[in-house]
């Protein structure tokens, strides 16, 4: 199956609207193993990201198929043993980003900052980020913090920004 074919199938689940449809779609995708499940999932995660406010209610709904097509996701890989309870936390926090950053302040520069100030290991931040790739990361990371743990998602305002290729002071 070329990437053109994955993408047509992801769209052909998301035209689907009958259970027993859902049912059909999911046990052709398991006859054809591991691998098309896993490209169905990663173009599952690309909606995710990149998904916008009027797209809200797709998403949930997309997820609540997921689970009727593939609802023991496991079966194929252990890994995804709770992946609609991840995609679900993603689209949750996703949406509250999306709900609570009016559109008039997403321009500009974004990044996700995460961190637990009880423990020794670095501040971790992903910096650069337009405003929907930093909702999606901080609904990702977000969907799986631990006690003690924050995470933050800020505009930039102001930046400054320099690399070790440029020798000197500047002077």
């Amino acid at each position: 199956m070329n990437n053109t074919q994955i993408k047509k199938r992801f769209a052909q689940f998301c035209d689907i609207r009958s259970e027993a449809d859902l049912i059909t779609f999911g046990g052709e995708l398991k006859e054809e193993g591991f691998t098309a499940v896993r490209r169905y999932l990663d173009d599952f995660r690309a909606f995710l990201r990149s998904y916008e406010d009027h797209q809200q209610a797709e998403a949930k709904l997309l997820v609540k198929h997921g689970r009727i097509a593939i609802p023991e996701p496991k079966r194929i890989s252990p890994s995804w043993e709770e992946i609609w309870q991840e995609f679900d936390r993603i689209v949750k926090y996703k949406n509250k980003v999306l709900n609570t950053i009016t559109s008039e302040q997403r321009t500009g520069e974004w990044q996700v900052l995460l961190d637990n100030p009880f423990t020794n290991q670095s501040i971790v931040v992903y910096p650069a980020l337009t405003f929907l790739e930093a909702a999606y990361m901080f609904a990702y990371f977000r969907a799986g913090l631990t006690q003690n743990e924050y995470i933050r998602l800020q505009r930039i305002e102001t930046l400054i920004s320099d690399n070790g290729a440029v020798q000197g002071d500047g002077e």
